[in-house]
């Protein structure tokens, strides 16, 4: 029978602390096809459901408003109900979500990083994103 690595070990170390790894709930927190993007926009403004939908526009209503019930539940956004007519309802990060703008940062930063080392995989891309709307058309 093979031995763990010294790594395996020392991750399994820093895990045993907490009920589960913590890589697992960051994992969960950021699972969802949407909740990136979504953390991203509201990383730079407070927005309205129909703000972040024109945004985004691939996702469905319904796709946008279980993306951010859940983000809701896990304390990352807050959700801001006014008492108007029509019902005016607006999105921001918490206090959690605002500690994971360095996260999101660093993507974003992966991302131009990889553009830029790779701009026929990102060309490619683009152009599949583009015939995908076309034909959505």
């Amino acid at each position: 029978m093979e031995e763990p690595k010294h790594e395996e070990c020392v991750m399994k170390e820093r895990c045993a602390h907490y009920c589960t790894c913590p890589m697992t709930l960051v994992h969960r927190l950021f699972s969802g096809k949407w909740k990136i993007l979504i953390l991203w926009y509201l990383s730079h403004q407070t927005l309205r459901f129909s703000d972040l939908k024109r945004k985004i526009p691939d996702i469905t209503q319904k796709m946008l408003t279980n993306q951010l019930r859940s983000l809701e539940e896990d304390d990352l956004v807050i959700r801001k109900v006014y008492p108007v007519i029509p019902p005016r309802v607006e999105y921001s990060l918490s206090e959690s979500g605002k500690k994971m703008l360095p996260l999101l940062e660093g993507m974003y930063q992966f991302g131009i990083g990889y553009f830029n080392t790779h701009p026929k995989v990102f060309k490619q891309k683009c152009e599949r994103i583009e015939e995908e709307l076309t034909d959505e058309q």
